[in-house]
């Protein structure tokens, strides 16, 4: 396993928008009267992490010789 793994601004920047999902669609799941609408945000943030990791490891922020 190489020494950086994980540890680059792709990474970091993935998995906080990837946290954030989570947590938005979990509060739309825990409200009452249950708010799919913040669900479905919820899971749209998570793609949108793929898409930001995705995104940020072509333009080179995916190793940590910058």
């Amino acid at each position: 396993m190489a020494d950086n793994h994980g540890n680059t601004p792709a990474a970091w920047t993935g998995v906080t928008v990837a946290m954030l999902g989570f947590i938005v669609g979990g509060v739309g799941l825990m409200l009452d009267p249950v708010s799919m609408t913040l669900f479905w945000v919820g899971c749209a943030l998570g793609v949108a992490a793929l898409v930001v990791f995705a995104v940020m490891a072509r333009m080179g922020l995916n190793s940590s010789d910058h």
